[in-house]
């Protein structure tokens, strides 16, 4: 069965749900809404790959409720036929248990648009649930049934229109994971491995996404970016850590060149073979990981 027949039957059992309830004399719920959610995009259209700032917003209701469950945060982006393209599940910085009525929750989030075959119009919807029964909450807004809210729209644009990069030396060849085809990731497989991008010739912020999912180094790997023998960023990654910088890169420190490299250096590399107990056949030096160096100019 489709996904698209998987939602239509799961539409008509819903509708059947409701017309038994009222035909037994029983009513849905009528809980009052806890809050009213909003989402603010920092760019009205992206290219794919590109980052994006979301802010997100909960205005909780004046007649709340206290609320006796830490709820999660659904975000759900879906293309012009409805289809879902990504999440942004996540649990809320304030828990929600926290919430108080009248009170103002909100918090922005760092999310790189992935690589998903589709440009056009796109369309976030949001929601509370319970992570134990499922449950999805009540709230204020835009409403698509079954608690969930239409808050954001953003143009998705090719990703030729980011900034031109190339991974030059150093790196191993791209990998997906095997059950997301979207995601994709780089190691890098010497001490030094070169990052070149089309100068954009004004301010900009050097996006570098990275971890080691292996237990090699429990100290971690200390990590630094150059450019032109000049440290722009450095840092200690943690076993199992997945961190984003944000780097700035100043006009004048870019240069008049065509091309800029940055060079990711690290200190320490392992072979997977060698450790965690042998279970691992893989026999490539391996650095860090890095799922995105993303250069983005300034306005």
């Amino acid at each position: 069965m489709s996904v698209r027949a998987m939602r239509m039957t799961s539409r008509s059992f819903l509708v059947a749900t409701a017309l038994c309830l009222v035909a037994c004399g029983r009513k849905a719920p009528t809980d009052p809404p806890l809050a009213t959610p909003t989402l603010t995009l920092s760019h009205d259209a992206a290219p794919l790959g590109s980052p994006v700032e979301i802010t997100y917003t909960f205005e909780v209701a004046a007649s709340a409720p206290p609320v006796k469950e830490n709820y999660k945060v659904f975000v759900h982006v879906l293309d012009s036929d409805n289809d879902l393209m990504w999440t942004d599940d996540h649990d809320p910085p304030v828990p929600t248990t926290q919430w108080k009525p009248g009170q103002k929750i909100e918090y922005t989030r760092t999310v790189c648009i992935p690589l998903y075959p589709y440009v056009g119009e796109a369309v976030f919807r949001m929601g509370l649930y319970s992570g134990t029964t499922q449950r999805r909450v009540i709230l204020s807004g835009d409403t698509l049934g079954q608690q969930e809210y239409r808050v954001a729209k953003i143009q998705l644009l090719p990703q030729t229109e980011n900034v031109f990069t190339a991974f030059k030396d150093g790196w191993h060849m791209p990998e997906t994971p095997v059950n997301d085809a979207h995601i994709e990731w780089q190691w890098t497989k010497k001490k030094d491995a070169i990052v070149a991008f089309k100068n954009p010739k004004k301010d900009s912020l050097f996006y570098f996404e990275v971890d080691n999912p292996s237990r090699a180094f429990p100290d971690g790997q200390h990590v630094q970016v150059k450019m032109r023998d000049r440290v722009v960023d450095d840092f200690t990654l943690r076993p199992q850590q997945l961190i984003l910088h944000k780097v700035p890169l100043p006009a004048a420190q870019l240069g008049t060149e065509e091309m800029v490299e940055l060079t990711v250096s690290v200190d320490k590399t392992f072979v997977p073979a060698q450790i965690d107990g042998g279970n691992s056949k893989d026999g490539r030096e391996l650095g860090i990981r890095v799922f995105h160096a993303f250069i983005q100019p300034g306005k």
